[in-house]
C-alpha cells in the first residue's frame, strides 16, 4: 500500500508545477491549465488525508471542488474566447486592457 506521505509528495510536486506554470507562462490557456493542476493537487492531498483518517466527508468535499473547478473552466474559457475574438491573441502581456 502506498503511504500518505507519497500522495502528499506527489500533490506538492503537482502544485509546484502549477505555480510555475502560472508564473512563467504567457498564454492565458496555459495559465488556466496550471490553475486546474493546482486545484487537482489540492484535491489529491485532501483525498490522501481523508483516506488516512478513514473519513468520507473530505472525499465528498472533493466532488464539490471538482464541480466548482469545472464551472470555473467554463466561465474562464468563455471569457478567453471573447477576449481572443477582440484582441486576436491569448498572450497575457498583450491583453493588459479590455478596450480596443
Amino acid at each position: 500500500m502506498v503511504s500518505t506521505l507519497m500522495y502528499v509528495a506527489l500533490s506538492a510536486f503537482l502544485f509546484v508545477i502549477g505555480v510555475l506554470g502560472v508564473t512563467l507562462r504567457k498564454s492565458a490557456l496555459m495559465v488556466f491549465m496550471s490553475v486546474e493542476l493546482m486545484l487537482n493537487a489540492a484535491n489529491l492531498a485532501l483525498v490522501a488525508f481523508a483516506n488516512q483518517w478513514k473519513s468520507v466527508d473530505a472525499q465528498i468535499m472533493v466532488f464539490f471542488v471538482i464541480t466548482i473547478a469545472a464551472a470555473e473552466v467554463a466561465v474562464g474559457l468563455a471569457l478567453l474566447v471573447m477576449i481572443f475574438r477582440r484582441k486576436k491573441t491569448t498572450d497575457i502581456d498583450l491583453m493588459n486592457t479590455l478596450r480596443g
